[in-house]
């Protein structure tokens, strides 16, 4: 994402960082503080929020912190954003469409939303191997790329660039794989098991993963990634010429605006 970002002739000067804890502290830290001091962080979880006001803040004696403008731990006011950047959010969102509804509101004209997310291609060979067991879904269903490029578009967005990637993880052992995945997050799928489940249902996870999962020639298990990221812009209002039209003086005036080209 930060090396998409070098498309933008304009370089953004207010922006936000949505769910800073899922889409990396330390990328914040050491990349994206250079796009601008404006950065507004929005952590809508406290746990979170609390963690990462530590991890991103400097201590009071270190250079970063007279140097670069301290963050600001709330949602910015309407208009006045240049970029939202969210990395590996979306796909955790029960409600995705009232997210980029929020996101559109705070961008200024001309601004843009920048995100990535999990495809539906994503560890394919675990929901083949719960299917084999007659288990319900490790997973809630992904969204396609094309389906987060018609939101933006619904939204008020224009111009949705969306792009995917597949990558193939491997492991050591079945335990290591399912390591990383408590890395990933929750399984939120509605159909998901009721409760906890025990140690002789995770030794059946185990040797179904190590007997039915997928390998690669050397032997090391893998499990399948598809990666989409997208970027579209908030172009300047339509006037309606119809009839009776009320436009608010301020989005006449960001409309008549000239584009900054990027």
């Amino acid at each position: 994402m930060f090396e998409r970002l070098q498309w933008f002739r304009r370089k953004p000067r207010d922006w936000t960082h949505w769910a800073p804890g899922l889409s990396g502290a330390a990328v914040h830290a050491d990349l994206l503080r250079a796009c601008g001091p404006g950065a507004w962080l929005v952590e809508p979880v406290d746990r979170r929020r609390a963690r990462l006001q530590g991890e991103i803040t400097p201590p009071w004696w270190h250079w970063r912190r007279w140097r670069h403008a301290k963050p600001r731990w709330q949602e910015a006011p309407d208009h006045s954003q240049d970029m939202v950047w969210a990395n590996m959010v979306l796909h955790a969102q029960p409600d995705p469409v009232d997210l980029f509804a929020r996101w559109h509101r705070m961008l200024r004209v001309d601004g843009f939303v920048m995100f990535s997310c999990l495809g539906p291609d994503t560890a394919l060979e675990l929901r083949g191997i719960y299917q084999q067991q007659g288990w319900p879904p490790p997973a809630a269903p992904l969204t396609d790329m094309h389906d987060w490029g018609d939101m933006l578009v619904r939204c008020g967005f224009a111009e949705p660039v969306m792009e995917m990637e597949r990558l193939t993880l491997t492991f050591s052992s079945a335990h290591a794989l399912l390591s990383e995945l408590r890395q990933w997050g929750r399984n939120l799928h509605p159909q998901r098991h009721p409760g906890l489940r025990g140690r002789t249902w995770h030794q059946a996870l185990l040797s179904a993963i190590e007997r039915d999962g997928a390998r690669q020639a050397d032997g090391r298990l893998s499990l399948s990634v598809e990666l989409i990221f997208a970027h579209a812009l908030k172009p300047a209002p339509r006037l309606k010429t119809d009839g009776l039209t009320r436009v608010a003086v301020d989005e006449l005036r960001r409309s008549l605006r000239p584009s900054n080209p990027r």
